[in-house]
């Protein structure tokens, strides 16, 4: 199939729709979970758009920390935007139907939120690093110029995964069958459909997994081996407690994030149910971005503050 020539694989390549079957035999579950995951949803999206608000207008809250908490609520609002909508479909129908090129932007967009936030994490803990590890240069090295570029550079980056995937996917054939047996757009069930050469995409996959995956999950495991060390060195339990506690939200989304994404792609696929596979993809793409903030909120003092200081509640 893969040396027939082009004008063969257009007349083959009838895929113009795309049928998501999503959960199956849900039956007498259907209404629950339907509102169980509108709930969701809009507690993710009102809850990261709340930290943003509260964030910008707050005088006390203009630390890089949390700046980079603003753009790390960006990343869970396009994500969850992207997934949900989709999956409520599913659920509510049974089923949903998407246009080849909606289910390419769908998982390109993915792609481009997940590298984004995976960068993000690794320059807030970078941020973590100096303020226990160095923090008589955090003001000199942290500074509003490296926070401004930084930020910029990650969202251009993701940007440009988002369009090198977009390009190469939608440039293939696809000729059929046009069912996915998933509730969005994944990488492997496209590609099981198209009839072309996937080559060139699973090098991009492997180049973009080192860049935006793998690479900043080594300056996060760094970045936290020199923290354990600095922390082990206070002499006294109160001390390495207030130390600890000021990257334990970030620890926390860090192991949420990539434990669910490590299992799902980097473990053998034959090895997952399709329930299975379902289940864990719920937890980053729907759980993960609800619990961010709450996580990053919940237990910060200043946070909170500010956030009665302001009369949102």
């Amino acid at each position: 199939m893969n040396n027939i020539d082009k004008s063969q694989t257009a007349l083959a390549n009838n895929v113009t729709s795309i049928i998501l079957l999503g959960f199956s035999n849900l039956q007498n579950f259907k209404i629950p979970l339907l509102s169980l995951l509108v709930l969701l949803f809009s507690a993710t999206v009102s809850g990261n758009c709340l930290i943003i608000t509260i964030i910008l207008l707050s005088k006390t809250l203009q630390s890089p920390m949390y700046f980079f908490n603003t753009q790390l609520s960006l990343c869970d609002i396009l994500l969850t935007t992207d997934i949900v909508p989709t999956l409520l479909l599913t659920v509510l129908y049974g089923g949903s139907s998407v246009t080849l090129i909606g289910c390419v932007m769908q998982f390109s967009i993915f792609v481009m939120s997940e590298s984004s936030e995976c960068l993000l994490l690794s320059v807030m803990s970078y941020d973590r690093y100096l303020a226990i590890c160095n923090p008589l240069r955090y003001n000199a090295i942290m500074n509003h110029k490296f926070c401004a570029v930084s930020v910029t550079v990650i969202w251009l980056v993701g940007l440009t995964v988002m369009l090198l995937y977009m390009i190469s996917m939608y440039d293939l054939y696809y000729c059929g069958p046009h069912v996915i047996d998933h509730f969005y757009c994944d990488l492997e069930p496209i590609l099981q459909l198209s009839c072309s050469d996937t080559s060139i995409i699973h090098k991009l996959i492997f180049m973009t997994g080192v860049l935006n995956v793998f690479c900043p999950f080594i300056i996060i495991v760094m970045s936290y081996l020199y923290i354990a060390t600095t922390i082990m060195k206070i002499p006294s339990n109160t001390g390495r407690h207030k130390a600890f506690s000021t990257c334990s939200s970030h620890l926390t989304v860090v192991s949420m994030l990539y434990g669910t994404l490590i299992i799902v792609y980097f473990f053998p696929t034959n090895g997952q149910t399709l329930t299975l596979s379902k289940v864990l993809s719920l937890i980053y793409t729907v759980l993960t971005p609800l619990l961010n903030p709450i996580i990053y909120t919940l237990r910060n003092k200043d946070f909170k503050k500010t956030f009665h200081k302001l009369k949102l509640v």
